[in-house]
């Protein structure tokens, strides 16, 4: 195999690469092979159906998909002899053949950017912690019965808070007209802080009604013997999985934003950027359809700084794994799944969905490996530690 390298922009490289004739036709030759050793074609016996029938039948897709898989593992090959680290799919172009019939094609890709040593203990992260208090746990059983609540015609004036002071009074089929000032964080942006004259006809009055935390009630939510302590435990056990996630997320930001910040001056693909934008703009997109906004569209330039950002963090998280030779903890990705598992009615089942599908559990292990990076660096940064309650922890973000 021969190689040669080219530095086509700053962070861009191509490489040109050279194969023998003999090296696609040796791995041709032997999946045919072994393609004729099993197939079955009407007319033959299993194992003597000639050369030039299974060639015929099956040589085209063959010699394509053993193409592919030369190119991927000789630009493996490259890739490692020449020391590059790739950011981002290469482009491949197949080129004509050279002296002999040999096996040409170009790989154009971007490279990782020189970041030098990477520090963390310079690194200065805030570090946040909660506990799950018998309280959240009375809250959390509280919005439960709030999404259980049936209703109940009543004659009363019973509204909604917004508007009872105004329609206090008013029964089944009464009609009133009045001006309403919405309040400046009303969820219709064009309302919010503004007058507007209400018209309003009361079709129906009703109250809520909530369940009582019985066993009927417990039993609803799959606890089997309905008892009140082991429900309060399995809410504690949810509270607790939503816990330790949104601290995940929260560290996770926290680190991500200060290695940014601290790399900010440094060259980023452009190539990989640009990918990842549009990637934020379709996902975008199609976020904002399933909730109903058919027309809503939006452009990769809208999200560029945001992808600017998220691409860096990236870099740095997998650069620093590889300056430190860290690798993934598999009892650690165990746990993880066990974890997402057991919020299913059949957690066995999503172990095996997860186990057999290849996509599923790559994306799981970048998952569990970002998490130990992030966690790594937190322990050696210098971090300020701040104790919030649950409820705050769980807030939106304004």
């Amino acid at each position: 195999m021969q190689v040669s390298l080219e530095n086509t922009a700053n962070l861009e490289r191509r490489l040109t690469v050279s194969l023998p004739a003999d090296r696609l036709e040796g791995a041709v030759g032997n999946r045919l092979r072994e393609i004729a050793r099993t197939a079955n074609i009407k007319g033959f016996r299993k194992g003597k159906v000639p050369t030039k029938v299974i060639e015929q039948r099956f040589g085209p897709q063959v010699r394509s998909e053993a193409y592919g898989d030369l190119v991927r593992e000789s630009l493996g090959e490259a890739i490692r002899q020449e020391k590059l680290q790739v950011a981002g799919n290469p482009e491949i172009k197949a080129e004509p053949e050279g002296e002999g019939g040999e096996i040409r094609y170009t790989a154009t890709f971007e490279v990782v950017p020189e970041f030098g040593e990477i520090d963390p203990a310079k690194l200065e992260i805030e570090r946040v912690s909660a506990t799950i208090e018998e309280s959240d746990i009375d809250t959390m059983i509280e919005t439960l019965r709030q999404q259980r609540r049936s209703w109940e015609p009543v004659d009363s004036n019973v509204m909604y808070p917004e508007l009872e002071q105004r329609l206090a009074g008013m029964k089944a089929g009464d009609e009133a007209e009045f001006e309403v000032t919405f309040p400046e964080n009303w969820r219709n942006a064009d309302l919010a802080g503004k007058a507007a004259k209400v018209a309003v006809k009361a079709i129906k009055v009703s109250a809520p009604k909530l369940p009582e935390v019985d066993e009927a009630f417990i039993k609803s939510f799959g606890i089997k013997g309905g008892k009140l302590e082991t429900f309060r435990k399995e809410v504690r056990a949810n509270l607790e999985r939503e816990l330790k996630g949104n601290l995940m997320q929260r560290l996770r930001t926290e680190v991500a934003s200060k290695l940014v910040a601290a790399y900010a001056d440094v060259e980023l693909p452009p190539r990989l950027v640009e990918a990842e934008a549009r990637n934020m703009a379709a996902a975008a997109q199609q976020q904002a359809r399933q909730q109903g906004q058919a027309n809503a569209t939006f452009e990769a330039a809208q999200f560029k700084d945001a992808a600017h950002k998220r691409v860096a963090a990236g870099l740095l998280v997998g650069e620093i794994a590889r300056q430190n030779k860290l690798t993934l903890d598999n009892k650690r990705l165990t746990e993880t799944l066990q974890l997402i598992a057991s919020t299913y009615e059949d957690p066995a089942q999503v172990v095996d969905l997860y186990r057999n599908d290849a996509n599923l559990m790559s994306g799981l292990r970048n998952r569990v490996m970002e998490e130990q990076v992030i966690d790594w660096i937190a322990e050696r940064a210098k971090a300020t530690e701040k104790s919030i309650s649950f409820t705050e922890l769980m807030r939106p973000a304004a």
